[in-house]
């Protein structure tokens, strides 16, 4: 069965913009009787194409939940997302494997990077797997801009942890994906390396149109954002356009404070 499609219509700020990802009515739970948990409460938001999200909240708000479900890594209980015009919510297994490998570029805390494979080869594995030939002046062009030129014949053991992150950046990025979503991408780098990650992933949707979207518990990397999203309890509570770090880590208080 083909996904449902719906019309692109969606707005951000007062300005027509196409959303990358659209949620509706979206929620998941986990467990059953008295153990039962509502992770994701009735969540409506637009995610729009070409600009830097990032998902914000205390510890069990549910902000990893909405991004895996916004990803097609977990399911939802009810509601509705697309990616771009495509209803995920309704894809078979074979058709979400599919949209996942060839839309959606993911890059998470731990690396995720073969250690028996040079950085090249990690880049290119996700298109090698699917047998599609990357475009190389592309790939090129991503190399540089995460500065491996030097670094493509070596393997992750080799390399600092913040190189072998911006590894992940650019396997994210060489395959032009619809949409990139970081699960707390510089949890484990020192800050030197994590402005760095953050700097690429910012040079990527100001130069090269990518659309990112973050989760994170940082301010800091927060602040690199065009919209924060604060969610607390299951729901998106607030949100922020071009925050700082200093007016993030006060809306995060305040909801740590239960304001």
């Amino acid at each position: 069965m083909e996904p449902e499609t719906v019309p692109d219509t969606s707005t951000l700020i007062g300005t027509a913009l196409p959303a990358a990802v659209r949620a509706r009515q979206v929620n998941k739970t986990y467990g059953t009787g008295e153990s039962r948990v509502r992770a994701l409460r009735s969540i409506d938001v637009d995610i729009a194409r070409g600009q830097f999200t990032a998902i914000m909240g205390p510890s069990g708000s549910g902000k990893s939940t909405l991004m895996h479900c916004m990803a097609a890594l977990e399911p939802v209980t009810s509601g509705h997302i697309w990616i771009g015009r495509s209803q995920i919510t309704r894809l078979k297994d074979r058709k979400l494997t599919q949209l996942r490998r060839d839309r959606i570029g993911f890059i998470f805390q731990a690396f995720n990077l073969l250690p028996t494979l040079t950085a090249a080869e990690n880049i290119t594995l996700p298109m090698d797997i699917a047998r599609r030939s990357p475009d190389h002046v592309w790939l090129q062009q991503v190399v540089e801009i995460v500065g491996l030129t030097d670094r493509l014949r070596h393997r992750p053991s080799q390399l600092s942890g913040g190189q072998q992150q911006r590894v992940a950046v650019a396997r994210a990025l060489v395959a032009r994906p619809d949409i990139i979503f970081g699960d707390e991408p510089t949890g484990n780098l020192d800050s030197r390396s994590g402005t760095e990650i953050l700097t690429f992933l910012r040079y990527s949707v100001d130069a090269l149109g990518q659309t990112v979207v973050l989760v994170t518990h940082d301010p800091t990397a927060a602040s690199h954002a065009d919209r924060v999203l604060f969610m607390a309890d299951g729901s998106i509570v607030d949100e922020a356009h071009f925050p700082t770090a200093d007016a993030v880590m006060k809306r995060m208080l305040r909801l740590s404070a239960g304001h």
